[in-house]
């Protein structure tokens, strides 16, 4: 039998990842097949909440040059996919399909750095992570779907690349909200900081002062 509290006995998540000194931003797969209930996967309240707080996020980093890194994932047909398990990222998850197109609440594409991926990462065969070393991003701030998912990779391969990362709850956004509280709280005691948009805003406003006050 273990306590309720064994992880935190054990030392897990005692350390935050706290804030660097440049932040980037990488949205993941807020396309149409997540974000139009019309299509089998689309609609999930979560996604739609995540979605409206991304966009407001967004508006602030692009107007203070904060570097954003936005994906789809689509294939060309089944043969290129990896043996997904999911009937309908088989048959909709398509470069020639509508619900492969990114949402326009959260899209700037003479902005945005834009990014198909093939695998649940982000980071994962794509020139993301070149990107922010020339921005000399330190901090990466996850949004996006699915937090059981492709949230979860993407923030684990941001720990990896040596990124401190931060997954703002209220941005991120999951078919079941059970497997997004599970994997925000996993993810909070090993490699990143759960907070919410509230405080990435402030995060970003620090920064821009920063900003300005080298500039001066």
């Amino acid at each position: 039998m273990h306590a309720p509290d064994d992880y935190k006995n054990r030392s897990y998540g005692e350390i935050p990842v706290g804030l660097g000194f440049k932040p980037g931003i990488v949205v993941v797969d807020f396309q149409k097949g997540f974000t139009e209930p019309q299509y089998p996967l689309g609609g999930a309240p979560l996604v739609m909440r995540a979605l409206d707080n991304t966009a407001k996020l967004l508006d602030v980093a692009r107007r203070y040059g904060v570097p954003i890194a936005n994906c789809n994932t689509a294939y060309m047909n089944e043969r290129e996919m990896p043996y997904w398990k999911i009937t309908a990222v088989r048959e909709t998850f398509l470069h020639s399909h509508p619900s492969a197109a990114f949402d326009e609440r959260i899209y700037d594409p003479e902005y945005d750095l834009t990014v198909c991926k093939k695998a649940p990462s982000i980071f994962f065969g794509t020139d993301v992570s070149d990107y922010f070393a020339k921005e000399r991003v330190d901090t990466v701030i996850v949004t996006g779907c699915n937090t059981s998912g492709c949230i979860r990779a993407t923030s684990i391969d941001s720990f990896s690349h040596r990124y401190r990362t931060l997954v703002p709850e209220d941005c991120v956004g999951d078919i079941e909200e059970q497997p997004h509280r599970d994997n925000l709280r996993d993810l909070g005691r090993r490699y990143v900081d759960v907070v919410d948009l509230k405080s990435t805003l402030a995060f970003l406003e620090d920064w821009h002062r920063s900003q300005k006050a080298q500039a001066a």
